[in-house]
């Protein structure tokens, strides 16, 4: 078998203690932190449906404005591209600049370049800071940020989905509007955080792999 090679690795900004490292074993790519696989170009089914869900519950909305939260691979941006008109916007918050260059680079061809499309913006920001600097400005907020509500990568994200930090995602998003989470498992206690928020909360399961099965993971869809 063909061993995993280090490629890269790049640090977390503001979080000392959290390194991420890009992996590669032939054509297979991986990203990781310590022994963790946040993301690998083979097992993307989850990340599609983040995309395909959002974008058929928000139906027809020509000019569109979506908000994702952690790049990863790209699969998810991809994913809301091919859903979304000429007029849409989508802005991307990634926190570490190293993804954003391994996605021009060695990752970019699986998801097809998303970043080199005009409708994407970047922001080298924490998504949190994003969200809360607009009122009413999205129609979509997706987040596939760490392991979901638990944080594994920065402590920082846990901000992100404390009672806080979702009355700020729901002040951020238009009426009708959607909160979208990516999580590795279901959390009782965070579904009644999301509703004590104001949100009517939808759970739904994917695959890893998508129809060909795969691990387990959950989806918030939270509509204000």
């Amino acid at each position: 078998m063909i061993p995993w090679t280090l490629i890269d690795s790049a640090w977390v900004p503001g979080d000392d203690s959290s390194e991420v490292r890009l992996y590669q074993r032939g054509t297979e790519y991986s990203i990781r932190v310590g022994a963790y696989e946040l993301m690998n170009n083979r097992v993307h089914g989850s990340e599609d449906a983040l995309a395909s869900i959002v974008c058929e519950r928000l139906g027809d909305r020509a000019r569109a404005r979506v908000l994702i939260g952690g790049l990863g691979m790209g699969f998810t941006l991809a994913g809301v591209l091919a859903a979304l008109g000429p007029a849409s916007e989508v802005i991307v918050a990634e926190l570490v600049p190293g993804v954003v260059v391994w996605n021009r680079g060695p990752l970019g061809a699986f998801a097809g370049y998303p970043l080199s499309d005009p409708r994407v913006q970047i922001r080298m920001l924490d998504v949190g800071h994003v969200i809360r600097a607009e009122e009413r400005g999205y129609d979509a907020i997706l987040l596939d940020v760490d392991n979901g509500p638990a944080g594994l990568t920065s402590k920082t994200n846990d901000e992100l989905y404390s009672p806080r930090g979702l009355r700020a995602a729901f002040a951020a998003l238009r009426p009708g509007g959607i909160l979208a989470i990516w999580s590795a498992g279901p959390d009782t206690a965070f579904t009644k955080r999301l509703q004590n928020a104001g949100f009517a909360v939808e759970q739904v399961r994917v695959r890893g792999r998508g129809k060909a099965g795969g691990s387990r993971f959950l989806i918030w869809i939270a509509r204000r």
